[in-house]
């Protein structure tokens, strides 16, 4: 788990973030273990901003990855961080509830599971597909 971490940190020192100045990175492993990482790129109307985790599901899902079971997210302040609901949201769209996200809090990285952060998500399932 220690690699994924380092792989988010690495990621979030690309962040473009001038207006909050809050750097966030993920790093995303596929079911084959590869890994995809993300930083978030703030936008000035913060509506068109892009958040790590989105990144890095973009740049999997651009290269045929549809399958994950691993997230690692770590903000420069190293505070816990976890993904958003939007983040949730579109996590759900490609992971099962159990995909394991892991937040980087310095010394400590606690585990969730994405439908304990996110349960009873909108899902094909939901829309009748």
């Amino acid at each position: 788990m220690e690699e994924l971490l380092e792989r988010a940190r690495t990621a979030l020192e690309q962040a473009h973030v001038p207006y909050s100045e809050y750097r966030v990175g993920a790093a995303l492993r596929t079911a084959d273990g590869t890994v995809f990482t993300g930083c978030n790129i703030e936008n000035a109307n913060y509506s068109n901003s892009l958040h790590a985790e989105e990144v890095a599901v973009g740049e999997a899902v651009k290269r045929g990855h549809r399958e994950f079971d691993r997230l690692a997210v770590s903000s420069g302040e190293r505070d816990g961080v976890t993904p958003c609901g939007m983040c949730r949201q579109t996590l759900t769209e490609f992971c099962d509830d159990d995909l394991v996200v892991v937040c980087d809090e310095g010394d400590a990285a606690p585990e969730y599971r994405l439908g304990d952060l996110l349960p009873n998500a909108i899902s094909a399932e939901t829309l009748g597909k």
